[in-house]
C-alpha cells in the first residue's frame, strides 16, 4: 500500500551449524539464479525446518 513503512522483526536464533546450512542454501539458489540479492526495507525472517528423511 502506498505510504505503508515496513515492519521490522528481529531474525529468529538460529545455532551456528543452522546459520551455515542457510548460507550453503543461499549460495546454491544465487549461484542457480533462483534467487537475487535485495536492498529492499520489506522482508521476512527465514524459519528452518529439517525434513523427514
Amino acid at each position: 500500500m502506498p505510504g505503508e513503512q515496513p515492519i521490522s522483526v528481529a531474525p529468529y536464533r538460529m545455532s551456528p551449524v543452522e546459520l551455515r546450512e542457510l548460507k550453503n542454501q543461499l549460495e546454491k539458489l544465487l549461484k542457480k539464479h533462483f534467487i537475487r540479492p535485495s536492498v529492499s526495507p520489506w522482508g521476512a525472517p527465514v524459519f528452518l525446518v529439517k525434513k523427514k528423511d
